[in-house]
């Protein structure tokens, strides 16, 4: 909402700077979005007086003239304009001169004759034929404002006002008028506020002699209001209007139109005015759209109808979409005599979603659209009668013609100031209270208040401590430690595991990604899923953007793939990822899915084979404080190398799974080089974690170790022997490392050796070689007798 200062000035002194009054109202609860001084563009341009004009020496269609700006000796400035006379008053751009759109000018010469500046056009100074009527669209702007010569031409023309632009919330469409911003800022600057009553004389007649009106639809259209005007005299409005609307946005038309432009900025109510000529039957209807009705609206378009949609109709036809926009066939044209001026409420809702459902949101609609007082009707059509006598533009017809279909009665609250101080933390007297109540029209009766109609968002004692708090400034409010008792903030307990999880995988050079949970059918393809695999039973999206899009996945995994598939097409050589994804699997119940969290990991790059990426999954492990971690070889899964894939499980309990990426299904995402990727169950993950740490001091007693070189059948893996190793190594073994695996002459066929790393330590002695070898031979008979592995 626009609001000129200039305007505000007829209401209220709010005498204060206009960034002070922005600030002030910012903070009463007016946002002010801008604060826009009109004709700051235009620098150095003032009224001149054509003292001679004379044909140039050496150019047929070039004249030379003398102005006087005001400085004594008039200046020389050189016109191609062929509608400058001697005495005429025009805007002269002298040297040195900014016009709008950053148009500097400065003196020079024309044809060899020095020019000291320009003569302007309306359009030079971003006007138009709607601001200044006698005016000629091509030409210098020939002013007939009183001036003289010298005066600053934003004077002259009246560019000199301020305009505030304030952001209005939904709730306070009285806000949305010149009068509600007006009252605003005199309760926020305690300010004298003037709010005249509209008087009109009239011309005798009746109203009722031209007019008949019914609402048919009451739940769309609870009040309409009308009055008559004939002999209307069609013609510019005065300049003062003029401005006005300028300032405000709208364009100025004609008098008429320019009339119910004026009141609904000023009063906030919307108005039409038809031509009363064009009404079949004298006699308006409110009523729903009928069955494939159209009409044509003000701007030329032929609008298809619906019966959800209220429409202004005479005996035969729509003439205009209430709330909305008139009719082409009303239209106010410069013929017109006889005009119905409208002032009605209408359903905000029904407005809405007739302007949405044409594409035509105009001024008025997205006012109606937030719901208008009702009782606001009378004085708007008061008001536009009171400027048509005002301007001369007709002679108003006594009476009018004010339909209620739904009245309503005023709505009234109790006034709590314990519960409002106790709300604000204040100990604001009810007296304070009560004072910023009546100011903002409230009536108070002992403790009652009775809200005016125009405040639909006072409806709570909360909605009163509101009005109070902002008056008495949310700035002065101290602050207060809440009441009762709150709950302890910081993270959950899954919070901490995903932060951790995510602080592993960053620690060992992975970034994170962000996918969506959504995916498309053949993604469960590219990763060579068969067709009976459970992973294929998705939750189905009812209404998807698209077929890439229409399922919800199972797997996080074409999610890394796709991210890990761009990289690679981008020639980035060296990507490591992860996600905390989120996936869906089918719920046993069959309505909803259940929503599981995974942690999937994803890599490609030159020095990474499966050893490393198994370093990467160990690593994360360890990082999370899982401990007991067993791998064991996974040739069945579709999706990884069936030689290159492991399962892992802690205590018996799968946490997930890792490999290579099967080469088809890199080759699915345009990966031709080796692709590593891992799956955990995040829950399950968790739920496997050891509990907190203890301390354990340094060791006092040196270490004894020992390597261990065996030799056992091919088809043993080293987590079988370790784990041999382990059960039997005793009190002293305190770790077990693999270090070298050789297959080949002189190893039989069939056979590998496996050399372990052994420590060995005890707590209360340092150990002999005694110890070391009464524990070797436990571990080799061991091996032996469960393995069959013997020494090398």
């Amino acid at each position: 909402m626009k609001l000129s200062l200039k305007w505000l000035a007829d209401y209220t002194d709010v005498g204060v700077s206009a960034k002070e009054y922005a600030d002030g109202m910012t903070m009463s609860g007016s946002k002010v979005e801008t604060v826009e001084k009109m004709g700051e563009d235009i620098i150095n341009v003032v009224a001149g007086r054509v003292n001679s004009i004379e044909r140039h020496p050496d150019s047929d269609h070039l004249w030379v003239c003398q102005v006087d700006v005001g400085e004594g000796e008039p200046i020389q400035i050189v016109t191609g304009a062929q509608n400058v006379n001697a005495g005429d008053m025009v805007p002269v751009a002298k040297h040195k001169s900014t016009l709008p759109g950053g148009v500097h000018i400065e003196k020079g010469k024309l044809r060899g004759v020095a020019s000291n500046g320009m003569l302007c056009s309306l359009k030079e100074l971003g006007l138009n034929l709607g601001d200044f009527p006698y005016a000629i669209e091509d030409g210098i702007f020939i002013m007939q404002e009183p001036c003289s010569p010298g005066d600053d031409i934003r004077t002259v023309l009246g560019l000199d006002d301020t305009v505030i632009d304030f952001e209005i919330t939904n709730n306070r469409p009285d806000c949305l008028s010149i009068r509600g911003l007006a009252r605003e800022s005199a309760v926020t600057f305690g300010k004298e506020l003037r709010l005249p009553e509209p008087k009109v004389k009239g011309s005798g007649d009746s109203i009722l002699n031209y007019l008949d009106i019914d609402i048919a639809d009451a739940d769309l259209c609870p009040r309409y209001t009308a009055r008559f005007v004939k002999n209307v005299r069609i013609g510019p409005s005065p300049k003062w209007m003029r401005q006005r609307l300028r300032a405000c946005g709208i364009r100025p038309i004609n008098n008429i139109v320019d009339i119910t432009n004026y009141v609904m900025l000023e009063y906030g109510q919307p108005m039409h005015a038809f031509d009363y000529a064009c009404l079949d039957g004298s006699h308006i209807t409110v009523r729903r759209a009928l069955e494939g009705e159209k009409a044509v609206t003000l701007d030329g378009i032929e609008r298809a109808l619906t019966p959800d949609m209220l429409v202004i109709a005479d005996d035969t036809k729509a003439v205009a979409l209430a709330g909305v926009m008139g009719g082409e066939n009303s239209e106010i044209t410069e013929n017109t005599k006889a005009i119905v001026f409208e002032s009605a409420n209408f359903n905000g809702v029904s407005v809405r979603k007739t302007a949405l459902s044409l594409a035509m949101r105009t001024d008025a609609s997205s006012r109606f659209e937030k719901g208008l007082d009702p009782l606001g009707t009378i004085p708007a059509v008061e008001r536009a009668c009171e400027l048509v006598e005002m301007l001369d533009a007709g002679d108003v017809v006594d009476g009018m013609i004010d339909v209620i279909a739904a009245d309503s009665a005023p709505y009234t609250l109790e006034l709590q100031p314990e519960k409002i101080n106790a709300l604000l933390g204040t100990d604001l007297s009810p007296e304070f209270m009560k004072e910023v109540l009546m100011k903002l029209g409230c009536e108070i009766d002992g403790d009652t208040i009775t809200v005016p109609s125009w405040r639909a968002d006072i409806r709570h004692y909360s909605d009163v401590a509101e009005e109070v708090a902002r008056f008495y400034g949310y700035d002065v409010i101290g602050a207060t430690m809440f009441g009762g008792t709150t709950a302890e903030g910081g993270f959950s307990e899954s919070q901490k595991a995903e932060n951790l999880a995510g602080a592993a995988c960053r620690a060992l050079g992975y970034s994170e990604i962000l996918t969506y949970s959504f995916i498309g059918p053949n993604e469960y393809d590219n990763i060579l899923l068969p067709a009976d695999s459970p992973l294929r039973r998705s939750p189905v999206i009812l209404n998807p953007l698209g077929e890439a899009s229409s399922i919800m996945r199972t797997t996080a995994l074409p999610s890394m793939l796709e991210t890990l598939g761009t990289n690679y097409s981008h020639r980035n050589e060296n990507v490591r990822l992860y996600e905390m994804a989120k996936v869906y699997p089918p719920a046993d119940t069959g309505i909803l899915a259940n929503e599981h969290m995974t942690l999937v990991l994803g890599a490609y790059a030159k020095d990474l084979d499966f050893f490393t990426f198994k370093g990467t999954v160990e690593g994360i492990l360890s990082y999370m404080n899982v401990r007991g971690a067993r791998y064991a070889a996974v040739s069945d899964n579709p999706t990884y190398h069936p030689g290159r894939c492991a399962s892992i499980t802690v205590n018996g309990t799968a946490i997930g799974v890792f490999g290579q990426l099967h080469p088809k299904a890199a080759e699915n995402y345009g990966i031709d080089r080796e692709v590593y990727a891992a799956e955990f169950d995040f829950p399950a993950l968790c739920s496997v974690r050891a509990g907190e740490g203890s301390y354990t001091p340094l060791p006092r007693f040196p270490a004894v170790t020992r390597d261990l070189a065996v030799i056992c059948d091919s088809s043993l893996t080293a987590q079988q022997l370790e784990d041999c190793i382990t059960e039997s190594g005793g009190k002293y073994l305190r770790s077990v490392r693999l270090f070298d695996v050789y297959t080949g002459a002189p190893i039989p066929a069939g056979k590998k050796s496996m050399a372990f790393s052994l420590t060995l330590r005890a707590d209360d002695q340092t150990l002999t070689d005694d110890h070391a070898d009464e524990t070797l031979a436990a571990i080799t008979d061991s091996l032996a007798e469960k393995l069959g592995a013997v020494i090398r």
